[in-house]
C-alpha cells in the first residue's frame, strides 16, 4: 500500500469521453484527488460522487482537481455522470492496472463470501506529484469535505 511523502504512481487512463488524463497533465499546476469506488451507480459511490461535485468549485479555487477512478467503461461513466449531472471526470481503468498500481485492488469479505473488488480509497497528490494523503477504507458520506479540509492545510 501507498504512503504520505512518496512520489505517487505515473497513470494515464481515459475519462467518460474517452479523452487520456495523465498525472502528468497537472504536474506543477494543480493539486489532485484520485479517488477510487468500486461501481457507478450504487448508493455509496452516488454520495461521494455527488459530495465531490458539491465541493467542485472550492477545491478549484484551491487549484485542485478531482478525479474519480473506478473499473467501469466509459460509457457506464458518462451514464452515472448524466443520471445526477456529476461535475467530476470519472476515469475509466478497465484493465485494472491503475487500480493494483495504486493498492486498491484488494480482497474483500461480504456476508461470509471473499472476493476481489475496489476498496474504497483516496489519494492527494501535491502539484510536485507527491502523496500527501494515501487513505484505503474511507467512508462514502462526508469525505468529499474531509478531504477539502486536507487541501486547505497545504
Amino acid at each position: 500500500m501507498l504512503r504520505k511523502n512518496q512520489p505517487a504512481p505515473a497513470f494515464s487512463a481515459v475519462n467518460q469521453d474517452n479523452q487520456p488524463v495523465k498525472l502528468a497533465d497537472f504536474k506543477n499546476r494543480k493539486h489532485v484527488i484520485l479517488y477510487f469506488y468500486p461501481r457507478d451507480d450504487t448508493p455509496g459511490c452516488t454520495i461521494e460522487a455527488n459530495q465531490f461535485t458539491g465541493l467542485l468549485k472550492e477545491f478549484s479555487e484551491l487549484d485542485t482537481v478531482v478525479l474519480g477512478v473506478s473499473k467501469d467503461s466509459c460509457q457506464s461513466h458518462q451514464a452515472f455522470i448524466d443520471k445526477y449531472a456529476l461535475k467530476v471526470d470519472l476515469l475509466a481503468d478497465t484493465s485494472g492496472e491503475l487500480c493494483e498500481r495504486y493498492g486498491v485492488w484488494q480482497e474483500k469479505e461480504k456476508d461470509g463470501v471473499k472476493k476481489k473488488g475496489i476498496v474504497r480509497s483516496t489519494f492527494l497528490i501535491n502539484k510536485d506529484g507527491m502523496l500527501e494523503e494515501a487513505l484505503y477504507g474511507v467512508t462514502a458520506d462526508g469525505h468529499a469535505q474531509q478531504m477539502l479540509e486536507k487541501v486547505r492545510q497545504l
